[in-house]
């Protein structure tokens, strides 16, 4: 069975993340490898406002030297 979508739905919303699927949490600096957010920004990510999700982006190059590549910002 094919997922349709119903054209009177509103359209999807994109989500500005920096997950690039690689989920593993440093235990010495307490951070996910691959995105650099921590448990708690993970585990709020869904109920933050956009403006607070790309603060965490913006925080995240001085954590660990560079943006992980693949993050997504779409404003």
């Amino acid at each position: 069975m094919g997922l349709t979508r119903n054209p009177e739905d509103p359209p999807a919303v994109t989500v500005s993340t920096p997950c690039i699927k690689i989920c593993a949490i440093d235990p010495a600096r307490g951070l996910c490898v691959g995105c650099l957010r921590t448990l708690d920004e993970i585990g709020a990510w869904g109920r933050m406002s956009e403006p607070e999700r790309l603060a965490v982006i913006a925080a995240l190059p001085a954590r660990g030297g560079r943006m992980p590549r693949g993050a997504r910002t779409e404003a």
